[in-house]
């Protein structure tokens, strides 16, 4: 079993940064994959970043490539989303999930048992 709980949303203005933080508890960590997802309103949830549990290169949405870095310290049990130059765009809630451990499946949501509860971040123009 993982538990996992996202911290460092908030409302920021264009151009900001942001960094979220996702604390996981449970002896499964280091061997599984790290994702997070947003979900804006009246959007479905998409992937935004993975990262695997041998921490290979990362994945990231098109979207996101080159403004967001995924990064994993198994040793805190924490993966962590660094937002740069936050766009309105980027408002949506944003979800951590951990599971599987297959390369092949980072960026699928149905490969991620656990997930937190979701953080909240509001990019104003």
């Amino acid at each position: 079993q993982v538990q996992l709980v996202e911290s460092g949303g908030g409302l920021v203005q264009a151009g900001d940064s942001l960094r979220l933080s996702c604390a996981a508890s449970g002896r499964t960590f280091s061997t599984s994959n790290m994702g997070w997802f947003r979900q804006a309103p009246g959007k479905e949830r998409e992937f935004v970043a993975a990262r695997s549990w041998i921490n290979t290169d990362p994945r990231y949405a098109d979207s996101v490539k080159g403004q967001f870095t995924i990064s994993r310290d198994n040793a805190k049990n924490t993966v962590y989303l660094q937002m740069n130059s936050l766009k309105p765009e980027d408002t949506a809630v944003y979800y951590c999930a951990a599971g599987g451990s297959r390369y092949s499946t980072l960026a699928s949501s149905v490969a991620y048992a656990y997930w937190g509860q979701g953080t909240q971040v509001t990019v104003s123009s």
